[in-house]
């Protein structure tokens, strides 16, 4: 039955609801195997113009047939060899009958798989690092919209003193300047295994030139090239070193970090009413609770990110796993964990570029909440500004001291508001402090808005213009 229904079988969620048509064929049967073919083609390209014998005809065919891949015929193949590589080697050698005997001489498996995955994870950082770039712009956006709107700054949630919401985007915002740095670097850095054999010696291609150590060295080159790749990784066992693997983890769970941070920070003043992810008109909150804007949004972050932080000890223990010059059993985790983080990381930053375009403040729920606690904070303030004019710094401070306590009073104990203002107004010793100017919340976000300004000048408006062009295209809709 499952044959017949497609919904009788399990799918993957990153695929079918959460992550880019663009990152799901990346990590496709498509992609992968018509890799594996063009490496064969460049490998046959790179041997033939290095000496070995491999008629003209025999590559035309094979390009002729690159992208004609039979995967029926592949499983089948599979099912009899227990073997994806030599299957889908004999599948192109019945596709190509010319090039059969030359498809994959010299070669290793990993002369296909390992090289294909560094091509993947190479495409997949450059498109991640693009979307980081599509939620920096909008948030940079929103940071200099609102460089100087106080809100109440909060460490271990509790009230501290003010900032600004501009200042509070910034701090997303470093974090995916962090994370675009490292993406970057990565993307550019990845190598290429290219020719190495079975055991890293190249030994079987030493064979195939006679001896001709520069020859060796010169395919290893020329293969990398046609493939897109400078570097070459120096040495390798059968594989290259998977500790590769477990840098670019590394960096794809920071991407997880920053947007749980992002997520959560979102939530908590989604709760305390001062902020939310955008809400469409027809959106339901919740199937019992109509009134409810539960933030879907965010919560889908947190718990994507949650996911994709939990792969990267996988990426750590399988490096850390290989045995001498190799062992299989990374083959089934790697299968798992480098596309299902690629897969991840892109949904997380499309959700987050969506989120970031259509943040909504409540500027009078904020200066609600300032508004319960800036007496307190200005206590200080309005004390220096009674010494000014005429007072007894001693005698004040204790006037306000006991203010104070009665204002917190009535607040904790009998759920009033604070009416230290008005206690104080009450008072003869502060009848010539002009309280509501201490009392303007301008007067304490200290250089918030200056920060905003400074950082968005420095460090990301001249990224932003630098890369204006990766800017472009059409906006991915967000699915769910």
């Amino acid at each position: 039955m499952a044959d017949k229904d497609p919904y009788a079988v399990a799918d993957n969620p990153l695929v079918s609801r959460y992550a880019s048509a663009e990152m799901s064929h990346l990590f496709s049967p498509r992609f992968k195997h018509g890799t594996w073919r063009r490496i064969w083609i460049a490998l046959a390209e790179a041997e033939q113009e290095l000496g070995v014998e491999i008629p003209p005809a025999a590559i035309a065919e094979m390009k002729r047939h690159e992208t004609e891949i039979d995967f029926d015929r592949a499983a089948q193949l599979e099912k009899e060899l227990r073997h994806d590589v030599m299957a889908h080697v004999h599948a192109f050698g019945e596709a190509a009958p010319k090039a059969k005997a030359l498809i994959h001489l010299g070669a290793t498996s990993c002369e296909v798989t390992d090289n294909t995955e560094l091509i993947q994870m190479r495409e997949g950082l450059r498109l991640l690092r693009r979307r980081v770039l599509a939620v920096l712009a909008p948030l940079a956006k929103f940071a200099r919209e609102q460089r100087s709107q106080p809100i109440l700054a909060r460490t271990h949630f509790q009230p501290a003193q003010l900032t600004t919401v501009g200042k509070r985007a910034c701090l997303w915002l470093y974090d995916l300047l962090t994370d675009f740095e490292e993406l970057s670097a990565l993307a550019e850095k990845i190598p290429f295994r290219s020719t190495k054999g079975t055991t890293g010696t190249q030994g079987s291609f030493l064979a195939l030139f006679d001896g001709d150590h520069e020859k060796v060295r010169q395919l290893e080159k020329l293969v990398a090239k046609k493939m897109g790749f400078e570097r070459i990784v120096p040495v390798t066992g059968q594989t290259y070193s998977r500790k590769l693997d477990a840098r670019v983890m590394a960096a794809l769970g920071q991407v997880g970090q920053t947007a749980h941070k992002f997520a959560n920070d979102l939530r908590l003043m989604a709760g305390l009413k001062e902020m939310e992810e955008p809400f469409e008109t027809a959106q339901v909150g919740s199937s019992a609770m109509a009134y409810k804007r539960n933030p879907m949004r965010c919560e889908r972050m947190t718990g994507l990110a949650r996911f994709l932080m939990a792969l990267e000890p996988a990426a750590g223990q399988t490096a850390a796993e290989q045995w001498l010059e190799r062992t299989l059993d990374d083959s089934a985790a790697r299968r798992l964990v480098i596309s299902q983080g690629f897969l991840a990381a892109d949904a997380i930053l499309l959700i987050f570029a969506n989120v970031a375009a259509g943040l909504v403040v409540y500027p009078k729920q904020i200066g609600r909440h300032i508004a319960e606690e800036l007496p307190f904070m200005a206590t200080e303030a309005i004390l220096m500004a009674g010494v000014r004019a005429g007072g007894d710094r001693q005698e004040l401070h204790e006037r306000i001291r006991r203010h104070s306590q009665e204002a917190a009073r009535v607040v904790k104990a009998e759920g009033g508001e604070n009416d230290l203002v008005s206690r104080l107004r009450g008072d003869a010793a502060f009848a010539k402090v002009d309280l509501e100017a201490e009392l303007k919340p301008e007067k304490f976000i200290g250089r918030a808005a200056e920060q905003v300004d400074e950082f968005l000048k420095t460090e990301v408006e001249p990224l932003l213009e630098e890369l204006k062009a990766e800017l472009g295209g059409k906006a991915v809709e967000l699915r769910v």
